[in-house]
């Protein structure tokens, strides 16, 4: 029986998230394997996502997430885990997220997996770049959601390619949306959707002057922005000089169920990431029958395939001719519609899962 553990340091400051949500959908089905002790050495945590398994999998307990806490929690779980895996022999620690120090044992090995290069492109002075070099440089194997990722992980270090993996990822978006029916049932009138963060590299601002840059678009269709934070004064300033009416940009956030509803009702997912080490939104947008219109950048042309309209992130003039390309074609929203459900075939938790398995048995 191999032990396998996933170590605490996502769980500790994430209670929903990408990266928590990942390594949760990766241990329940692991934890059923037959020839691995799998456990998730989590210590305190908040995260929401571990009150759903199974017992014997999580080891630590949850508690609330208190204001001016987060380092005291973080150092607790640290020398919790150091003692835990000092009494308990385990082949692979995988680490969860990037830290300057490890806490695999030294007849253990280290699992990794980069996500992305957002920082090192877009905030070259975020502390975290620090802890993500000395995280890559300890690894004994590294994990990669994407080509695109693993490209940028071996231009940046001197690695041997055999020592990296491309392990793509899957959407865990509910397939019904019978909670979400109110919100949406709201709107009026046909919309484009947007998920996500609406700041930096993400984009957005091209988005709103394309869409503004359009008078079909701005007369047929509202723009809905699905996300936990509220329109920002900055983004109702740019809407108001851009002489967008009033109520034609919204907001709306909510569950899973709420978020599916809105991907499966909207006349197109528009996503203009300047970049993207995997990008859950389109591939949950496709799952969902949502036709995708997209940057042609980064990972996002490798995730969507054919089941999407791409355009140049940093041209207004693309954007709007991508979306109007597609939602004025019926013809292409089929098309784009029947593609994205089976593109979104080839993305498997169940796949992913045992793909990650095969790696943990390679360094045992």
């Amino acid at each position: 029986m191999i032990k396998i553990v996933y170590d605490y340091q996502v769980f500790w400051w994430q209670k929903y998230g990408g990266i928590s949500r990942y390594i949760y959908e990766l241990a329940i089905r692991l934890f059923e394997s037959d020839d691995l002790d799998v456990k998730i050495l989590a210590g305190a945590y908040v995260n929401q996502y571990l009150k759903q398994t199974k017992p014997g999998l999580v080891v630590g307990t949850s508690v609330p997430k208190l204001p001016k806490t987060g380092n005291l929690i973080r150092n607790l779980d640290k020398s919790f885990s150091k003692l835990w895996l000092q009494a308990n022999q385990t082949q692979v620690v995988h680490e969860t997220f990037y830290s300057l120090e490890g806490i695999t044992p030294k007849n253990a090995k280290t699992v990794l997996t980069v996500y992305d290069f957002t920082d090192e492109k877009f905030a070259p002075d975020n502390p975290v770049i620090a802890a993500k070099t000395a995280a890559i440089e300890r690894a004994d194997h590294l994990i990669c959601i994407s080509e695109n990722t693993r490209k940028d992980l071996l231009e940046r270090f001197n690695i041997a390619p055999s020592k990296t993996s491309v392990i793509y990822l899957a959407s865990s978006l509910e397939n019904s949306a019978q909670n979400g029916v109110q919100e949406e049932s709201k709107l009026d009138s046909p919309y484009l959707l947007y998920v996500g963060d609406r700041s930096g590299y993400k984009n957005f601002k091209r988005l709103l002057e394309a869409y503004a840059s359009s008078k079909s678009l701005v007369k047929d269709f509202k723009l809905v922005c699905f996300g936990s934070l509220p329109l920002s004064e900055q983004v109702m300033g740019l809407s108001k000089s851009l002489s967008i009416p009033d109520g034609q940009i919204l907001w709306f956030s909510g569950d899973d169920a709420t978020l599916s509803s809105f991907y499966r009702n909207a006349a197109a997912f528009v996503y203009p990431s300047l970049y993207e080490g995997f990008g859950f939104p389109p591939l949950e947008a496709l799952s969902l029958g949502c036709p995708v219109v997209c940057s042609n950048t980064s990972s996002m042309p490798e995730v969507s395939g054919d089941a999407a309209e791409y355009f140049d992130p940093y041209n207004v003039e693309s954007i709007a001719n991508a979306i109007e390309k597609v939602i004025y074609s019926q013809e292409r929203i089929e098309q784009l519609t029947q593609c994205g459900f089976e593109r979104a075939k080839l993305f498997s938790w169940d796949e992913i899962a045992e793909q990650t398995k095969q790696v943990y048995l390679s360094l045992v």
